[in-house]
C-alpha cells in the first residue's frame, strides 16, 4: 500500500497571472483534501516565467489557510539558497499556525540558472557545497534550545517540523540514509538515477529519532482524462513546455497541442521522453494500473503526482480520476 499526495508547481498559464495560478493552487488543494490526498507540496523554483511559487512558504500558508487537515509542505526549499535560520523561523511559523501539518522538504539545486543564483546569494561562499551542514544547522534550530544557546529560532525551536531531503542524484539519497531521514527522489522529471538511489539509501539507511526504517518517496506525472487519447493531448502541455526549457526560451503553460510531433526534433522528442520517462497518461484503468506497477517496481511508500494541465478543469479532474484510482487501490479513505 502506498500514500498518494501531489506535488503543485503552482503554474502560471498562457492568458494567465501569478494572482490566478494562487487562486487555482488553493482550490485545487481543497479538492484534493476532499478526495483524501495525505500531503500537498510546492516547489521552490525562481526567474522562470511559468512557475508562481518562488516564495514557497508563503504559498504554503495560503494553502494550508484553505484547507483543514491536509499535511502541506515544500518540495522542495532549496536550502543553498537561504540561511538556515531564515528557513527555521520561516517554517517555525507555519508550523505554529497550522500544528501538526507542515513538512519542511529541502533541496541542494539553487531550483533556477546560475545567473539568478548569484542574484538570490549575493555571496559566492553559499554553495550547494554546504548543504550537509545546513542541514545539520536547521535540524539545530528546531530542537529545544540548550543553556548558553547563542542564537535561536523564535519561532522555531523545540517544534521539531519533519525534514525531508530531495533529490535526483546519488548525493542526497546518501545523506538522507546518514542522517535517517524520509527521501523524496525526482523521478517525475529527472529519473535517470532512481534505482541507483533508492538502493543507495535503503543499503546505508541508519535509523534515527525520527525514522526507524527507509521511507521513499517517488514523484511521477499523472495526466489523467476519461478518454486515453484526450489525456494524451492534454499531456502536450508539459512536453512542449520541456521542449521550451531545451531551447532556452522557458515560458508559461500552454494549451495542448494536436500536432506536436511536427513541432518537435527527435533530439528533442528524445530528451523529453528521458525526462518524463515516470509519466503515467491515460483513462482511469491505464492510471490505476500503471500507479501500482510503479509503486511495486520501486517499493514506494508514498507517490507524489504532479500533472501540468493548461485546463484548470480538465486538471481537476486528472487529480479527481487519480484519486478514484488511489481508492481502488486502497491507497486513498476518503473518510480518514
Amino acid at each position: 500500500m502506498a500514500l498518494l499526495s501531489i506535488l503543485d508547481l503552482s503554474p502560471i498559464r498562457e492568458g494567465g497571472d501569478a494572482a490566478e495560478a494562487f487562486r487555482l493552487t488553493r482550490e485545487l488543494a481543497q479538492h484534493a483534501e476532499r478526495w483524501g490526498y495525505h500531503r500537498y507540496w510546492l516547489a521552490e523554483h525562481h526567474n522562470m516565467p511559468g512557475i508562481a511559487s518562488a516564495a514557497t512558504s508563503l504559498v504554503i500558508s495560503h494553502v494550508a489557510a484553505g484547507t483543514e487537515r491536509m499535511r502541506v509542505g515544500a518540495g522542495g526549499i532549496m536550502l543553498p539558497n537561504h540561511s538556515p535560520l531564515v528557513i527555521a523561523e520561516q517554517f517555525g511559523t507555519l508550523a505554529s499556525l497550522y500544528p501538526g501539518r507542515i513538512d519542511l522538504g529541502l533541496g541542494r539545486a539553487p531550483g533556477s540558472d546560475q545567473p539568478t543564483a548569484r542574484a538570490l546569494r549575493r555571496s559566492q561562499g553559499d554553495t550547494a557545497d554546504r548543504f550537509p551542514q545546513d542541514v545539520l544547522e536547521l535540524q539545530g534550530y528546531f530542537r529545544s534550545p540548550v543553556p548558553g544557546q547563542a542564537v535561536q529560532a523564535v519561532p522555531g525551536a523545540g517544534l521539531d517540523v519533519p525534514l525531508w531531503l530531495l533529490g535526483s542524484s546519488l548525493f542526497s539519497a546518501q545523506l538522507a540514509a546518514q542522517l535517517g531521514l524520509p527521501f523524496a527522489f525526482a523521478s517525475h522529471f529527472a529519473p535517470g538515477y532512481l534505482t541507483a538511489a533508492l538502493d543507495l539509501y535503503r543499503t546505508r539507511f541508519q535509523p534515527s529519532a525520527t525514522l526507524e526504517r527507509p521511507y521513499v518517496m517517488l514523484g511521477v506525472n499523472v495526466c489523467a482524462a476519461d478518454t486515453a487519447a484526450e489525456a494524451r493531448r492534454l499531456f502536450t502541455s508539459l512536453q512542449w513546455q520541456f521542449v521550451s526549457l531545451i531551447r532556452g526560451r522557458p515560458g508559461k503553460l500552454a494549451a495542448p497541442v494536436d500536432d506536436i510531433e511536427e513541432r518537435w526534433s527527435e533530439a528533442e522528442r528524445a530528451h523529453v521522453e528521458r525526462s518524463l520517462a515516470c509519466s503515467i497518461v491515460g483513462d482511469e484503468a491505464d492510471v490505476q494500473a500503471g500507479l501500482a506497477a510503479f509503486a511495486e517496481r520501486h517499493g514506494a511508500d508514498e507517490l507524489m503526482v504532479t500533472a501540468q494541465v493548461y485546463d484548470p478543469a480538465a486538471q481537476l479532474r486528472s487529480f479527481e480520476i487519480v484519486a478514484s484510482a488511489g481508492e481502488r487501490l486502497g491507497w486513498i479513505d476518503r473518510a480518514r
